[in-house]
């Protein structure tokens, strides 16, 4: 099921009633949700994922635009008319039910033509069990349970009546590093093997890029980009997304571009012949370094060196860099000396993005 919003905007009441604006949760989000394919919506804390989310589910009614489903406008349809799942970080599971129970609970409520006998209500929430490896737990109840296997009943919960879409509200949230690896990865396992069309909010990227289809980054109500994971990361469209995705973050500099080249400090760090002379705010991603003690362009002060196995994470200083520290991800065997005081780095050209320094648009060049 395909799910489009046209230019859908939410506002809410300012509580502050020294303002009259409203607050604008949701700022004229146009984009259409392919069917079958799992997108993640990602952004900070406050940008509006959820409200887009409550949205499409019909929890929330926008205050513009219009949403379909295929080609059905449900924009004013109750939540349980829509043929939703919905799937929530707090797991929702009734305590002093079991797993059986739980799973078949929205089935138990169907009213009319719709009823279900219990033979059907348990066969369909066997295979909901067994789409997501809980099988051998329904006769548990949520507390005897870990919380990786409270939320795949929460999942089960939501597949057992079969939806059209399946949402997710930052449903790793409450699991340990381990256990949010091994759920997302079942829950693309999951998405690939129903075809469902699903959306799962996160505010964290490594999540988001690891199992979407396509991401859409959002900061303050605002959609900023939109695309496959890998493309976003490799050619944001400003500096907001450039910093949002990579770990570790991009490395940002003040610099200048003066006749055609680009200049961090007194070196020149590469051409740039289609990008005016002034001032630029530089991000190097930090894979975009490598040491070449000979022909390095940029000298930065060596701070420490941390070895993380296969890769060798340099962390250093230089005048031109915003912030505290710059950190290089480099191949361990071609490391620095330790107890050198600086550091000589060739730069990638693919790895460096010029931006706006007062708008944080992207300059390409």
């Amino acid at each position: 099921m395909k799910i489009v919003l046209q230019n859908v905007t939410k506002r809410f009441p300012n509580r502050n009633k020294k303002i009259k604006e409203d607050v604008v949760a949701v700022s004229n989000f146009d984009f259409e949700i392919p069917d079958g394919k799992l997108i993640g919506l990602l952004g900070p804390s406050g940008c509006g994922k959820s409200t887009t989310l409550n949205m499409i589910c019909g929890l929330e009614q926008p205050t513009e635009g219009r949403i379909l489903f295929g080609e059905d406008d449900v924009t004013d349809l109750p939540p349980e008319n829509r043929g939703v799942g919905m799937v929530f970080q707090s797991y929702a599971l009734y305590p002093h039910m079991t797993v059986r129970q739980n799973i078949k609970f929205p089935l138990e409520n169907r009213r009319g033509a719709d009823r279900l006998s219990k033979e059907e209500m348990e066969r369909m929430a066997k295979e909901a069990a067994e789409l997501v490896q809980i099988e051998q737990l329904m006769d548990r109840k949520p507390g005897e349970m870990s919380g990786g296997q409270q939320q795949r009943v929460a999942i089960a919960r939501a597949l057992v009546k079969r939806p059209k879409v399946l949402l997710l509200d930052e449903p790793l949230s409450n699991l340990d590093a381990r256990l949010r690896l091994q759920t997302r990865e079942e829950i693309r396992r999951i998405q690939r093997e129903t075809g469902i069309t699903m959306v799962f909010v996160t505010h964290d990227q490594d999540e988001a890029m690891s199992i979407s289809d396509m991401i859409v980054v959002m900061d303050a109500g605002v959609v900023q980009q939109i695309g496959k994971p890998q493309d976003v990361y490799d050619d944001p469209d400003n500096l907001f997304v450039a910093k949002f995705l990579g770990t570790p973050p991009i490395n940002v500099f003040n610099g200048r571009v003066k006749d055609g080249s680009l200049y961090l400090g007194e070196e020149k760090i590469l051409d740039t012949p289609s990008v005016g002379d002034g001032p630029v705010t530089v991000g190097i991603r930090p894979e975009g370094f490598d040491i070449d003690k000979e022909k390095g362009v940029l000298t930065c002060a060596l701070r420490s060196i941390e070895v993380m196995g296969r890769d060798t994470s340099v962390v250093a200083n230089h005048d031109a860099y915003v912030g505290d520290q710059l950190r290089a991800i480099i191949d361990s065997e071609k490391r620095p000396d330790e107890n050198s005081k600086e550091v000589r780095f060739r730069i990638r050209p693919s790895k460096v993005f010029l931006f706006d320094p007062e708008t944080g648009k992207r300059i390409r060049y």
